[in-house]
């Protein structure tokens, strides 16, 4: 597969001509339905009726849906300069008709290319892509708070990199694949970004001695048994990529930074589900949490990475196999995924562990950034000093029935969307929680003192 070529001048050029057109997720949104976000190339056909004849359509119709306009069409939208940009960042084939060599997918305010739609088994090892399932779940757990400098590993098309260089002085972006830093290197030229240094080598060989205000990774984790490709496989036996990753951001974290890396770990009969990853954490002394959103037994881990093989009746029951003696191989009952935060704070370190739905999440930066700041300050109370302390909510909090009236469940209606069951007397309490009175006053019984510290390491409230 060819490679984009990281032209900086070509590439802000193309950059200027999308956004006259109105190429964003607004744009995109007026044009399209949802299923043309989430789906695959099996959307197309559908996606492609929809469109009406217009600059803002034939941009979508070539770098969107990936299907080929004429040269004509194709300057009527970006002008004569925008089409010579698309060749000269390899990002298309300019003849009398032009022909997309990749995609661009408006992720927010990020234009953000990267290869093509996927062809499953067919795609090549160093395939490069988009904006994915597990790339908006690092997203969306990532604090995004002020610093100087900041670190991205396994960086891919760039996307992490690229939101960081938003609200961060300088980023790094480090990846083992030339296509995917060269990817990125265009993803900032393309957004007219100037603060992103590209940087080839293994995880964070190309960073060593160096600390940073943030640390991001959506690293190779899958446990597999394979070295099929480049985004998935990472060569190390079992979970041993996740515990070297939790292990080198720690050792990259400068103090009061943060790191939101995702990763899978081995679940072993006797265990607890997520033991492995605290013990990982622990070990970092930072503060930690391990916000869990898979558990699948050893077949269904070899279903859920092997579904390219699906239609090869053959293929995908070798693969099966071969990932299910694999995982069985190593003692392991299950894998487990999910995110894991630290905090480089300045108190005892901590570590919780929550479940999460990576379907419903929403932006959570603001709220992790609370309840590690919250966590340090319940560390250094007595607990009856809660009782005395005023708290206000930080964020919406639903009150839900049980199924069968059997209790009640405060969910967070934002955020992680965390669910904690609680007694109807303390869902009063959280109900009155402004600020302006201490749990004591309030007639906080020992169960609404607990939901409100569970709120509180939650960052769900805060202590006014």
């Amino acid at each position: 597969m060819s490679g984009p070529v990281p032209d900086r001048a070509a590439a802000a050029e193309l950059g200027a001509a999308l956004r006259a057109v109105g190429y964003d997720e607004s744009g995109l949104d007026e044009l399209l339905d949802d299923e043309a976000f989430t789906g695959g190339r099996e959307e197309v056909v559908v996606a492609e009726r929809r469109l009406p004849r217009s600059p803002l359509a034939t941009a979508v119709r070539l770098l969107f849906l990936s299907l080929p306009v004429s040269r004509a069409d194709a300057v009527r939208a970006f002008g004569r300069k925008g089409v010579d940009a698309l060749a000269a960042t390899g990002l298309a084939e300019v003849g009398t008709e032009v022909a997309a060599h990749s995609r661009i997918v408006p992720i927010g305010a990020v234009m953000l290319a990267s290869d093509g739609f996927t062809r499953d088994a067919d795609d090549p090892p160093d395939y490069v892509a988009s904006y994915t399932p597990t790339a908006r779940t690092c997203d969306l757990l990532t604090p995004r708070v002020r610093g100087r400098r900041a670190l991205d590993v396994g960086t891919g098309s760039g996307i992490h990199a690229l939101l960081a260089a938003k609200h961060m002085r300088h980023v790094v972006a480090v990846d083992v694949n030339p296509r995917a830093l060269a990817y990125t290197a265009l993803n900032a030229a393309l957004n007219g970004l100037d603060n992103v240094e590209c940087r080839e080598g293994s995880f964070f060989d190309p960073a060593e001695g160096e600390t940073f205000d943030l640390v991001t990774c959506n690293a190779p984790y899958v446990v597999s048994p394979e070295h099929r490709w480049i985004y998935r496989d990472s060569g190390f036996h079992g979970d041993d990529v996740s515990a070297h990753v939790v292990a080198a951001a720690a050792a990259h974290l400068a103090p009061l930074g943060y790191a939101a890396m995702l990763g899978s770990w081995l679940v072993r009969d006797g265990d607890d589900a997520e033991a492995r990853p605290v013990a990982w954490v622990e070990e970092t002394g930072c503060d930690g949490w391990v916000l869990a959103s898979v558990e699948e037994d050893p077949l269904g881990h070899a279903a859920t990475w092997n579904a390219h093989f699906f239609g090869d009746d053959v293929a995908y029951a070798a693969a099966l196999d071969e990932w299910t003696a694999y995982v069985t191989g190593l003692d392991a009952s299950g894998v487990a995924e999910g995110a894991i935060l630290l905090h480089r704070g300045d108190g005892p370190p901590t570590v919780r562990v929550d479940e999460i739905d990576e379907e419903s999440l929403e932006p959570s930066g603001r709220q992790i950034r609370r309840a590690f700041a919250n966590r340090a300050r319940l560390a250094a109370m007595r607990p009856s000093e809660l009782l005395g302390a005023k708290l206000a909510r930080a964020m919406p909090i639903r009150l839900e029935r049980r199924l069968g009236g059997r209790g009640v469940e405060l969910v967070l209606d934002g955020g992680t969307k965390s669910v904690l069951p609680a007694t109807a007397a303390a869902a009063k309490v959280v109900e009155r929680l402004d600020g302006s009175s201490t749990l004591k006053r309030l007639g906080a019984d020992p169960g609404a003192v607990r939901a409100c510290r569970e709120l509180l390491e939650l960052g769900a409230v805060r202590f006014a």
